[in-house]
């Protein structure tokens, strides 16, 4: 198992979103220094100026080129000139190009030609120097594909994202950390992809979309030296983010035709929220999204798919570091009113037998462990690959067990905590002690109706309904409960009958 990859991409993007707002005395030299110093993250080295020209409280870059690689692309971006302009309250305003270029070149040689362009943006600096201020508006910003070249080949087409109406605010304070802080929002963001692919065959990819109502927010520290092609030592050596995003809504339609399979439909979404964190003892992720809607039609499938949600989420939160030390661990799952079309449901119950009520999954667990390396140090994490477990596991807690779908329910709750110092009793875990419990409705009005739709043999079931006999005690009517019990002593009670 390894870290640096994913992280690597959080590491960067994190870079990227740093950027820079408006009150006290602050010079063009200094706000300039402190983009250098922003740029310079990347490495000195991907940095290029032509010249800086200096006359009357205005600074002018010319030629910026900044140059960002890693092992599978190269992309770089030039801009012809950044003016800094000293304004009579002591602020800076900033004024770039209406757009410029950005050129992504694989290691194949395949090379992508992106303009990037912005209406009526404005940004003003203020502050002082170790503690800046951005203050940032523009009616558009825009990333449109130019085209791509593949050998003799040469992609056209409109592939875009446009943000509209677009307010943000952004802080840089220097100490012993860069510390960046950001918030803003983006009224809507439009996508356009229309492609027809070379060749003669009147193959294409065509899809847009809207998001509307896109609010962001985040604050992270980045070491003063930072190397962004080291993840690794960024983070052991102060790099931390927390932030995130919400969308009020979003629609998707897309409609493509290539390599003989044509596939063409429409994704709608309610609000959706993500959080995440990274720090040097904690990776942590949250995404929610309510009201999904996804209709596809595809050569590949006989039928249309239609499929609703009233939510779909996901969580986790696990320690990176602070070896020895107890940290929080979470996982979580929503599926909530999961519909399919009764077209669907007629592949594999043309009989109508099961219920077809929307189907909810929800799972939650938390708990508290020790990591027992430091995800982020490298000469331990090959230490940690080859480990048969990584953390010394301290407690857990099934938080919610809710699967309810079919006609059938289960639900469950229960705590444990591990005696690491006895790791033979329940070998190769440690010793647990607590206690679970589960109750099962509709299981054997389930059975009944896979056997009626011929799904299962009628002896399979029976063997099923033994099994679940065994350990489950009739609480009502299809109704049964199952609770679990470890004792200090290793004594483990299934129903209040000993069975270890």
């Amino acid at each position: 198992m390894t870290y640096s990859t994913p992280l690597r991409s959080v590491v960067c993007i994190a870079a990227l979103i740093a950027g820079s707002a408006a009150q006290a005395d602050v010079t063009a030299a200094q706000v300039w220094e402190d983009w250098k110093a922003q740029l310079s993250l990347y490495g000195e080295e991907n940095l290029s100026i032509g010249a800086e020209e200096t006359s009357s409280g205005t600074l002018t870059v010319r030629d910026l080129a900044l140059q960002l690689s890693d092992t599978d692309v190269t992309a770089e971006v030039t801009m012809q000139s950044i003016v800094f302009n000293e304004q009579s309250d002591g602020t800076v305003r900033v004024t770039m190009d209406e757009s410029y270029p950005m050129t992504i070149t694989g290691v194949d040689g395949t090379v992508v030609n992106i303009l990037i362009s912005q209406q009526n943006m404005e940004m003003v600096v203020g502050g002082d120097p170790d503690a800046l201020n951005y203050d940032i508006t523009a009616d558009q910003y825009k990333i449109a594909l130019q085209d791509i070249v593949d050998g003799d080949v040469t992609f056209t087409g409109d592939a875009e994202i446009a943000m509209n109406d677009l307010d943000m605010t952004y802080n840089t304070v220097v100490d012993d950390l860069r510390n960046i802080s950001y918030d803003g929002t983006v009224a809507s963001i439009d996508i356009l992809v229309d492609i027809q692919l070379p060749g003669g065959g009147g193959e294409y990819i065509t899809g847009g979309g809207k998001m509307v109502g896109l609010a962001t927010q985040a604050e992270m520290a980045m070491p003063l030296d930072a190397n962004s092609d080291d993840p690794d030592s960024l983070v052991s050596d102060g790099f931390a983010m927390a932030g995130g995003y919400t969308i009020d809504s979003a629609d998707y339609v897309f409609d493509i035709n290539a390599e003989g399979d044509q596939a063409s439909g429409s994704v709608s979404m309610g609000a959706s929220v993500l959080t995440a964190e990274i720090n040097n003892s904690t990776v942590g992720y949250t995404a929610t999204t309510d009201d999904v809607a996804l209709n596809i039609v595809s050569g590949e499938f006989p039928l249309p798919i239609e499929l609703s949600l009233a939510q779909y989420g996901i969580n986790f939160r696990m320690p990176t570091g602070d070896v020895g030390t107890s940290s929080d661990f979470a996982f979580g799952f929503d599926m909530i009113d999961l519909s399919i079309s009764d077209t669907i449901w007629n592949l594999f119950d043309a009989g109508n037998v099961l219920p077809r009520d929307p189907a909810t999954i929800q799972m939650a667990f938390s708990g508290k462990a020790k990591a027992l390396f430091d995800m982020f140090d490298p000469e331990q994490q090959e230490a940690m690959n080859n480990a048969d477990m990584p953390y010394e596991l301290e407690s857990v807690t099934i938080d919610t067990l809710n699967v309810d779908a079919a006609g059938a329910t289960v639900t469950g709750e229960g705590a444990f905590t591990f005696d690491n110092t006895d790791m033979q009793s329940f070998a190769p875990l440690p010793r647990p002690e607590g206690e679970a419990s589960v109750e099962i409705t509709g299981f054997n009005a389930l059975l009944d109706n896979l056997v009626a739709m011929g799904l299962v043999p009628e002896q399979d079931v029976m063997g099923a309904r033994m099994m679940v006999g065994m350990f489950a005690r009739s609480t009502g009517d299809d109704m049964m409960e199952t609770s679990v019990e470890i004792l200090p002593n290793g004594e483990v009670n299934v129903n209040g009958n000993r069975v270890r």
